[in-house]
Parts: C-alpha cells; sequence; structure tokens
C-alpha cells in the first residue's frame, strides 16, 4: 500500500512539473487552453481507442504466429513498433500535408518520405527476419550440440 501510494505521489509530482514547464513556455497565452485540449483528447484517443486496437493485434499475433523455438512474436513486434513510431513522427510529410509550407521554407518537397518510410519498414523487417533466422540456427545447433556430448559421456 505504501509503495502505491509513493508512486501515486511521484506520478502526480511529475504531472506539476510538466504542467509547470508548459506554462512556463506557453505563459498566458489562450494557446495553454488549446494545448490542454489537445492532450487530453490525446489520452482518451490513445486509451479508449488506440489501446485497445494494439492489444487486439497482439494477442490476435499471439494466436496466429506459430509457436517456436525461438519466440517469433518479438520479431514482429519491434519492426512494428518502429515502423509504427516513424509513421506517426514522419505522417505530415508521408501524406504530403504542408508540402507548399515545407517547400517554402527548406525549398525541398515532401516526395521522397513515403518511400524511404516503406523502406525502412522493409529494412527494419528483413533485419528483425534475418536475426531470427541466425538465432533459430543457433539454437537448433546448441540442441544437437548437446546430444552429441550426451552420446559421447554416455
Amino acid at each position: 500500500m505504501l509503495l502505491l501510494g509513493s508512486r501515486l505521489l511521484a506520478a502526480l509530482g511529475c504531472f506539476a512539473l510538466a504542467g509547470w514547464a508548459v506554462y512556463a513556455i506557453v505563459g498566458g497565452s489562450p494557446d495553454l487552453v488549446t494545448m490542454a485540449w489537445w492532450f487530453v483528447g490525446a489520452v482518451l484517443l490513445h486509451d479508449l481507442v488506440l489501446f485497445p486496437l494494439y492489444a487486439t493485434g497482439d494477442r490476435l499475433l499471439l494466436i496466429v504466429l506459430p509457436r517456436t523455438r525461438v519466440p517469433l512474436v518479438n520479431h514482429v513486434r519491434i519492426p512494428a513498433l518502429g515502423s509504427g513510431l516513424t509513421l506517426l513522427m514522419f505522417l505530415p510529410g508521408i501524406i504530403r500535408q504542408g508540402a507548399g509550407s515545407t517547400l517554402n521554407a527548406t525549398g525541398l518537397d515532401q516526395e521522397p518520405y513515403r518511400m524511404r518510410w516503406v523502406w525502412l519498414t522493409v529494412v527494419l523487417f528483413a533485419v528483425s527476419a534475418v536475426v531470427w533466422t541466425v538465432r533459430t540456427l543457433l539454437a537448433r545447433r546448441a540442441v544437437s550440440g548437446h546430444g552429441r556430448t550426451r552420446l559421447r559421456q554416455a
């Protein structure tokens, strides 16, 4: 009970510090209220929509993927997480939102964003597949190697 209370107190302290930092940056501007509504909306969207979606997707992944000596699920989760986070970060560039502003500000267009994100996703999954294959081969070798040593010792 004491541990729960200390964690709750620490979380409240972190929220208070974050709120103070935002207020110090934005000040008494009306943008502060807009930022607060965006934050509340983001929390609600994540907790009520996105979390159930990716939790369900993860459960389906556990059901669909075959059981192997080296678990395959993390070799799908990690590249999917990397791909999803880069999609989230670069979504305006990928869907070419604000193309005119980007062109005026930088002199560059947003054409390469989409294909770079696709290639990054392909590379993440390919590297993960290679790592899983190597781990599987090493695990298979270790099992067959232990069998040989046991036969020699017996």
